[in-house]
């Protein structure tokens, strides 16, 4: 075989091997960053799987409520599919596209299809007044602003269950848990409309509205 023969063969080597590397780095980015992005954000809200502790503190705070569901951030859908079983209308808001897919997936496998649904969606443009109920695994600085979205858009009968993190304002009217397994309930009353209906904050793009702009 001649070297010219030689050289060309590697070259055609050479590049079937950059493609190949290009379309693994290609699969690789396009997995991994709908889980790096929220880092990014001002208000970060990365996925981190609750504990089974954590769903069964939120579960005894749904005991013997009705309505419907929702789950801000909902990650693998597992508070999702949990809320389906006992007999709640249940949904999911979550943006990283990999996770709704494997939601919706899930809920097949466990025969909960007819029960959930999984929006991907900002949770911050989410309206909220169709719900009962509004589960949340939040952190810190994202409590305030979302305390004045729910005073807008809950139901006068509402309810809140927050984990990790409590809302500043509003006082829960029961706490289960622990430490990072700490579930807070909330009912929306008038009480806790008027502690924030005067306020200003900060919102996740970094300006400064008055709460009745919010949204």
């Amino acid at each position: 075989m001649s070297e010219e023969n030689k050289g060309g063969k590697l070259t055609k080597t050479g590049v079937v091997l950059l493609g190949i590397s290009g379309g693994i780095f290609g699969v690789i980015y396009a997995v991994t960053t709908p889980f790096v992005l929220p880092a990014f954000r001002r208000i970060c809200l990365p996925y981190v799987p609750a504990t089974t502790t954590q769903v069964n503190n939120v579960m005894k705070l749904l005991m013997g409520r009705t309505g419907k569901v929702v789950d801000l951030g909902s990650g693998d859908g597992r508070l999702v599919h949990e809320a389906a079983k006992l007999g709640f209308k249940a949904s999911g808001v979550e943006l990283n596209p990999w996770l709704v897919w494997y939601s919706r997936l899930r809920s097949y496998q466990l025969g909960l299809h007819k029960q959930t649904a999984f929006y991907r969606k900002d949770l911050w443009k989410v309206d909220l007044t169709s719900y009962n109920t509004v589960m949340i695994f939040g952190v810190e600085q994202m409590m305030e602003p979302l305390e004045i979205k729910l005073d807008k858009e809950l139901q006068e009968d509402g309810q809140v269950i927050a984990c990790r993190f409590p809302l500043p304002k509003w006082t829960p009217t029961d706490i289960i848990g622990e430490g990072i397994d700490t579930v807070w309930l909330y009912k929306k009353q008038r009480d806790d409309l008027s502690q924030s209906s005067d306020k200003h904050c900060n919102t996740p793009d970094g300006s400064k509205i008055a709460t009745d702009e919010v949204s």
